[in-house]
């Protein structure tokens, strides 16, 4: 017979292991991460954007002045430091495995609006955590599991 203890073990080390299990799919392939970002007059913001091949980028800036570079791995989208007015929209696709750097600094005299729909590689740290999670869970099994044993004489 499972003692009080144990059965309470099992209950929380099980729901662990499926909360783990459940964020390890969440996290395995591509996130997509909506932007909705604004630049104070005279701030820069730089953006690095890890992703694998063939994902398409989308990214729109709207203000008065803005200076942008912008490098894509291989031979994709490149864009030295430019000065740009008003509005420009950026679509590209990573045509090889890699980063994309982007480096906005607002110029002008009022607020520098970004948006846009990025796609980037799930960090490796995520699986990490989660197998770490799962791990935990197990323990808390185990260690529950050892209430069900009879103690020897002495003890």
């Amino acid at each position: 017979m499972l003692s009080k203890r144990t059965i309470i073990g099992l209950v929380v080390g099980s729901i662990i292991i499926a909360l783990a299990g459940y964020s390890l799919v969440l996290h395995a392939g591509t996130i997509t991460i909506n932007e909705d970002y604004v630049v104070a007059v005279g701030d820069a913001v730089p953006y690095t954007i890890p992703a694998p091949k063939d994902t398409v980028q989308h990214m729109k800036i709207v203000g008065d002045a803005f200076d942008l570079k912008l490098a894509s791995p291989e031979n994709g989208l490149q864009i030295p430091n430019t000065s740009y007015k008003n509005e420009l929209v950026l679509d590209w696709t990573h045509l090889e495995d890699g980063e994309t750097k982007i480096l906005i600094q607002n110029t002008g005299n009022t607020e520098l609006s970004i948006t846009g729909e990025l796609i980037r590689s799930s960090d490796p740290i995520w699986f990490t955590y989660d197998l770490m999670v799962v791990i935990s869970g197990v323990v808390i099994i185990g260690f529950s599991m050892g209430f069900t044993l009879r103690k020897p004489k002495g003890f």
